[in-house]
């Protein structure tokens, strides 16, 4: 079912263009008196003011150094929404520039936004997982959301959020979980994008495959999917009609089917076939996936002979792939095809 977007339309009486504005050297520090005044107006405008100069590298320089952060920080709590939005609105273009997001990182942003998570406005959440989204890409920002103890956090709001918001979680948790996964684990995070696969998005089946690709780069990870029955739906999403879901979900089964009990479980979900449909297609990222599970399951005698059938049937595909353009693909081919071949 289609969800309203969510839109950052600000109250009719706020106009940016009434500000107050020094120029020069003295902008900044003039709007960093004015984010602190006791007068609301003057905040919102210097809040709107300051959007458009933090889209500037150097002028975020130049705001840290002012000790902006640390109002921002503040004002993050304020009973006001338009306050609220525009202060996450602006770390969150202080997040795209690299300066920004280590000064965001070191300032201890992460546990600030925290509180937000259950804003009342749609506008702000968003905002603030977009920073967290942001900064999870780096090392020391994954480590900041696992620091702050915000994984369970993030995995229970993908029971709630809107669909926009979910993709954004999702993107986070992808980071985050590839550091650690026992705080996910310890929340359901399995049972819950085991859900995701089945929702209406392609953009969040996509991503909750990844994540579970993450998940299941862990030795507890690929007993929480075995544990949980996630391979035979993952072995459905090789079907799907987006091509990036089918990789992505071909990716979680590669590193689910090191276990003898995930290639078990597999084998009992007619995972051969499958597999050797998608070696048969278009994508290259799901043909390169596809065959590195091959692989695994040829490690089975049953995987073997159902691997070379007789006459001209899907083994073949094998054989096309040792002629793929891709020479990820064709190395996969080639020990996909050993494997097969391999006689005790």
């Amino acid at each position: 079912m289609a969800q309203p977007r969510i839109s950052a339309s600000l109250p009719p009486d706020i106009d940016p263009t009434k500000a107050a504005l020094a120029f020069g050297r003295r902008a900044l520090p003039k709007l960093h008196e004015q984010l602190q005044s006791p007068e609301l107006p003057t905040q919102q405008r210097a809040l709107m003011a300051l959007c458009d100069l933090v889209h500037d590298p150097e002028k975020v320089y130049q705001a840290m150094a002012l000790g902006f952060l640390a109002s921002l920080k503040t004002l993050l709590v304020h009973e006001d929404q338009t306050v609220r939005q525009k202060t996450t609105e602006v770390l969150s273009v202080m997040a795209s520039h690299s300066i920004g997001r280590e000064g965001l990182i070191r300032s201890g942003v992460i546990p600030a936004l925290a509180g937000l998570l259950d804003d009342p406005v749609d506008i702000c959440r968003k905002n603030t997982h977009q920073t967290f989204d942001i900064l999870a890409k780096l090392p020391a920002g994954a480590g900041g959301v696992l620091r702050a103890g915000l994984i369970p956090l993030l995995v229970l709001k993908l029971k709630t959020e809107l669909d926009e918001i979910q993709e954004l979680i999702l993107d986070t948790l992808s980071n985050c979980l590839r550091v650690e996964v026992s705080e996910a684990l310890e929340a359901g995070a399995v049972t819950v994008l085991k859900e995701k696969l089945s929702h209406p998005s392609a953009a969040i089946r996509s991503k909750a495959a990844w994540v579970l690709l993450e998940i299941s780069s862990h030795a507890e990870g690929k007993r929480a999917l075995c544990e949980a029955e996630v391979i035979p739906v993952l072995l459905r999403l090789l079907e799907d009609t987006q091509p990036q879901v089918q990789a992505n979900s071909a990716g979680a089964l590669m590193f689910a089917l090191v276990t003898p009990p995930g290639r078990s479980s597999a084998m009992g979900a007619e995972a051969i076939p499958r597999l050797l449909r998608l070696v048969a297609g278009e994508s290259s990222a799901a043909r390169l996936n596809a065959l590195k599970a091959l692989s695994l399951l040829a490690e089975l005698p049953e995987g073997r002979r159902a691997l070379r059938p007789p006459g001209d049937g899907d083994g073949d595909a094998l054989q096309r792939c040792l002629r793929d353009p891709s020479g990820a693909v064709r190395r996969a081919a080639g020990i996909a095809s050993s494997a097969v071949r391999w006689k005790p």
